[in-house]
């Protein structure tokens, strides 16, 4: 019993000490005070405020472009990847994850100097001395962190499907591409999406990767590509954050938290689905 106290006090500790912060942030974006901590009555001044700031709506634009395009992209070669891996041969799959856990262990500043040396090797050797840094490369650094993350959010996934659904499906007579699209791909579609999820929010608080690849060019016009993280990291050198970004945080914050929801409800459906699914194979082979 005693330990079964500990044990959720701890817990609850830690939710405390995670979930404060954020809800002193939510408070305080219904004040139009410049400091936290002072409250100058109830008012939606800083949401009017948040909108009409250009800079952060350009910053907010580019960090939701960069997002949304890398964790598409990582989650399709994340899941191809992970598929190949399960039904590769047992050395060549504990080689690949070996390979995957690399940048998921690794630290983020030292995969960011590897990006960097490598852009300006490139550059220099292959491109005779052109400075490649851009949307393109922000975009790679995005992906190469992300990808990892979405092959051990679909891995488990393929673990408990029913290794017998895809040659099922082919005795069927399905192509390869159709068994993997119809016989494995609605087993393992809640690993993709919460490793699509997972991605983008890596994307988004992202700023190391973020500060050492980004150039200008397709977002920025002249300017260094400028995303929320680096946004905030540029005006705490000059001084406090602007009170704008509090009710912007309260927005992600509930955008997230209605995701999750909307997840975590459908997850009992997709569960009941590849349960009836997997019955309905079994009974035609």
């Amino acid at each position: 019993m005693v330990k079964k106290i500990f044990a959720y006090s701890y817990i609850y500790f830690i939710l405390l000490l995670m979930y404060v912060p954020i809800f002193v942030l939510i408070v305080f974006s219904f004040t139009n005070a410049t400091y936290i901590g002072t409250w100058n009555g109830f008012s939606f001044d800083l949401y009017g405020k948040l909108f009409q700031s250009e800079e952060i709506m350009i910053a907010l634009g580019n960090t939701v472009i960069i997002a949304i395009i890398s964790a598409f992209v990582s989650t399709v070669l994340g899941t191809l990847g992970a598929i190949g891996g399960f039904y590769s041969k047992k050395k060549s799959r504990a080689a690949l994850e070996t390979i995957n856990q690399i940048p998921v262990v690794n630290a983020e500043i030292v995969m960011a100097l590897s990006l960097v040396v490598m852009f300006v090797f490139v550059g220099n050797v292959i491109f005779r001395g052109a400075n490649l840094f851009s949307f393109w490369t922000l975009l790679a650094g995005h992906v190469v962190l992300s990808a990892p993350f979405v092959y051990l959010n679909v891995k488990p996934k393929l673990q408990q499907m029913d290794p017998s659904l895809y040659e099922a499906a082919l005795d069927l007579g399905c192509s390869p591409s159709r068994a993997l699209r119809q016989a494995v791909l609605p087993e393992i579609i809640p690993g993709v999406i919460s490793g699509f999820m997972l991605a983008v929010t890596l994307s988004l608080d992202d700023f190391i990767i973020t500060a050492f690849t980004r150039g200008s060019g397709l977002l920025s016009g002249e300017g260094n590509i400028e995303t929320l993280s680096t946004l905030v990291q540029a005006k705490i050198k000059k001084g406090p954050i602007p009170a704008e970004m509090r009710p912007l945080t309260t927005i992600i914050f509930i955008i997230v938290l209605l995701v999750v929801l909307f997840i975590s409800l459908n997850r009992n459906k997709n569960v009941s689905r590849g349960a009836l699914r997997r019955k309905k194979l079994r009974e035609r082979a």
